[in-house]
């Protein structure tokens, strides 16, 4: 079982930066396909980011030119890098699996002030 722990989010204004980490406990870690996922008040869960374990990204549209997924299997650690951050970029962020597995870490809160 996959442990995952997110850190780095905070509170920035809008077109701040904030990188965000995950650690994961599993050594098998580098042959998973990762996500990023938010959940904005009221709102689903909606998937940000993806990596594949050979290292390549797709975005949700709305963060595509904005937001970088990047991994160190060296470290089990997924990051995502989020520039020119937005109000609507306000939610709870949480790593996980690709596709996800039905456990979810705490996350990490980003709120994004105007």
């Amino acid at each position: 079982q996959v442990q995952l722990v997110e850190s780095g989010g905070g509170l920035v204004q809008v077109g701040g930066s904030l990188k965000l980490s995950c650690a994961a406990s599993a050594g098998m870690f580098r042959f998973y396909d990762m996500g990023w996922y938010r959940q904005a008040p009221g709102k689903q869960r909606q998937l940000v980011a993806t990596i594949t374990g050979d290292l390549s990204t797709k975005y949700a549209d709305s963060v595509k030119g904005r937001f970088t997924i990047s991994r160190d299997n060296a470290k089990n650690t997924l990051y995502l890098q989020m520039n020119s951050l937005k109000p609507e970029d306000t939610a709870v962020y949480y790593c996980n699996k690709f596709p996800s597995l039905p456990s979810w870490g705490q996350g990490t809160q980003v709120t994004v002030s105007s």
